[in-house]
């Protein structure tokens, strides 16, 4: 395995359990304890983790400066996503008037939403396919197209936005914190999330465990301003300080 492979994985296994020892690590990817040592020194280094006596624990808060594509998403936590999706799906009524955002957990949602009567508004290029060819009645916002995320942003598309009023909305989120709130790299994405959660009776931030703790460059709203559906939520201070419903 290439070293920065195995680092990769070593992070992983940290931010899945919260901590791990070197033992456990030298007994996972069958390497010397030397070699682990090493791999921890370089991501403590890289900010990603904190080394401790003995191992490396989660650090209380990761910073994210860059975002994967939305192909590279969708290869990530794919059964807490769809276990969220198919809540949030069955949360929409028929009378309802939904905004649906880019995003791979809520682009799963919509098989579960084939049979709705609902009315849907979508950012989401893909998303906006996908309701034409479930039947679904949508309608897909102007603006600037960003190819990495498969979404449109910006201000045409934010203003556009403010003429409706939502029964609800489906927000996609990168990081969530108790002091920075929900957060994600691009400013014209936090805008129209903004956006449609000031124009939403209810709003629901789709959110699997590896999202807390997580600070991106622009905090588009506060954590009591949605309900977090999230797999699991493991940050007692989240807990008492906003709706969160967790799944498993």
């Amino acid at each position: 395995m290439l070293t920065q492979d195995r680092r990769e994985q070593i992070l992983d296994f940290i931010l899945e359990n919260g901590s791990a020892a070197v033992s456990e690590l030298c007994e996972k990817f069958d390497t010397s304890e030397s070699t682990i040592r090493r791999d921890l020194v370089a991501l403590s280094k890289a900010g990603k983790i904190n080394k401790v006596h003995g191992g490396a624990t989660v650090l209380p808060q990761e910073f994210i400066k860059n975002e994967d594509n939305v192909h590279e998403k969708f290869l990530k936590n794919i059964d807490e996503k769809l276990l969220i999706a198919q809540y949030c799906a069955q949360q929409v009524n028929d009378d309802d008037f939904v905004f649906i955002d880019a995003g791979t957990s809520t682009y799963l949602m919509l098989d579960y939403l084939k049979d709705s009567k609902a009315t849907f508004v979508t950012n989401g290029i893909s998303h906006g396919k996908r309701f034409a060819q479930l039947g679904c009645k949508a309608f897909v916002i102007g603006g600037e197209i960003k190819d990495k995320t498969d979404a449109i942003i910006g201000l045409v598309a934010a203003t556009n936005l403010q003429k409706y009023n939502f029964s609800k909305s489906f927000i996609g989120v990168n990081g969530i914190s108790e002091k920075q709130g929900f957060t994600t790299p691009d400013t014209d994405e936090a805008m129209l999330k903004a956006v449609a959660i000031e124009r939403s009776f209810v709003s629901y931030a789709l959110a699997d465990h590896t999202k807390f703790g997580k600070v991106s460059a622009v905090t588009f709203a506060q954590i009591d301003s949605a309900c977090i559906v999230c797999d699991r939520c493991d940050d007692d201070i989240i807990k008492s300080r906003a709706v969160v419903k967790e799944l498993s």
